[in-house]
């Protein structure tokens, strides 16, 4: 029998997936080799071996829900590259000053002609509210307007953008709530874009880091931005939302969360999606806040992450023609299985989406949070 063939065997079958099964989550083996790669580098060999055509599954994200399901992971021998993405996040700052516009280019600067076809008409690239809605679009304005209220807009105000990416927020809040906003995000691909789709609004967008702004806001707010941020930079980035927002101001943080703590970043994720990032967990975010902000709400809607992870690789799968010569078929399996994969790790609960009300300390009045 092929190396390691029959241990993958088995370590598949408590999840109830089978090699060369007729079922949609089975595995399709293309190149034997796989076997020994993936029980050597376990996520980074299970990632790049897909990449490269070794392996292949009708449903990636129903796959990865159930590996996630039956704790395969634990069952595995610790690789080099989760050993050392331990101790880079210990022993050094992957989210400073100098690596944080470094890191957003490596991602966020890779098109715009990808993320224009791939995410809603506002191109709000995080977790749509979809719990009256139908379509994309709608569930991407709910998301929008039901931060919108959290944050208790009123005309006039001024609000600060955090990581404002190409404007969905920003843009948003201009035309709806008539809130002056001034949107930042180090990705010079996302700036430019921004500008454009918000030029005729209350809007300035600026490329810059948060921890260089300067001025204070009736309210702050950032989306999918705390995940790039970092652990050892939590402490900064809560006390910088402190000094930029106003004594009597809201701050709303929308985050991707773990369901514990780890220094350690899956490896695949780490060298081709997000270099840098770290999903925090609660304990994380409420031990950087204590003393600074009081956490006025917290809430949950994790598993419409796994409904928008499908949304959009379904928009990806049906315009990627239109830019498939931008691009190359390593790429188009690296993004298919990052989109996947994320949405099977939402679908096993293995990831959440927190929605985090704060206001500087003082004596203020009940907050009446909204859903």
């Amino acid at each position: 029998m092929t190396p390691g063939k029959n241990t993958v065997q088995q370590l598949l079958a408590l999840a109830d997936i089978k090699i060369n099964g007729t079922r949609p989550w089975d595995i399709k083996v293309h190149d034997e080799r796989v076997y020994q790669r993936v029980l050597r580098h376990r996520e980074l060999g299970l990632g790049e071996s897909y990449m490269d055509g070794w392996w292949s599954s009708d449903r990636i994200d129903e796959m990865i829900a159930r590996l996630l399901n039956a704790d395969i992971q634990s069952k595995l021998t610790v690789s080099p590259e989760l050993i050392w993405s331990y101790l880079r996040g210990r022993l050094s700052n992957r989210q400073s000053l100098k690596r944080a516009g470094r890191n957003a280019e490596h991602h966020y600067n890779i098109g715009n002609d990808l993320f224009e076809r791939m995410l809603d008409k506002r191109m709000a690239y995080s977790c749509a509210y979809w719990e009256n809605a139908k379509t994309l679009d709608a569930a991407q304005e709910a998301k929008l307007d039901l931060i919108c209220r959290k944050l208790q807009l009123k005309k006039g105000m001024t609000m600060l953008d955090i990581g404002c990416g190409w404007g969905s927020l920003t843009g948003y809040a201009a035309e709806k709530y008539g809130v002056r906003v001034t949107g930042i995000t180090p990705a010079a691909e996302q700036v430019a874009l921004a500008r454009e789709r918000t030029k005729r609004l209350d809007v300035t967008i600026l490329q810059a880091d948060y921890r260089k702004v300067t001025g204070t806001y009736d309210r702050v707010v950032s989306v999918g931005m705390l995940e790039h941020v970092g652990s050892k930079n939590y402490r900064t980035f809560f006390e910088r939302s402190k000094e930029l927002v106003k004594p009597d101001g809201l701050i709303l943080h929308h985050v991707i969360g773990a369901t514990h703590t780890t220094r350690a970043t899956d490896p695949w994720t780490d060298k081709y999606i997000f270099p840098g990032g770290h999903i925090p967990s609660l304990k994380e975010l409420t031990s950087a806040v204590e003393n600074r902000l009081i956490i006025e709400d917290v809430h949950n809607f994790g598993p419409y992450y796994d409904k928008t992870l499908m949304a959009w690789h379904a928009n990806f799968v049906k315009h990627y023609p239109e830019i498939k010569d931008h691009y190359d078929d390593r790429f188009y399996r690296m993004w298919t299985y990052y989109l996947l994969s994320c949405a099977g790790a939402f679908r096993a609960r293995q990831l959440q989406l927190w929605q985090i009300v704060l206001r500087p300390m003082g004596e203020l009045p009940v907050y009446q949070s909204v859903r």
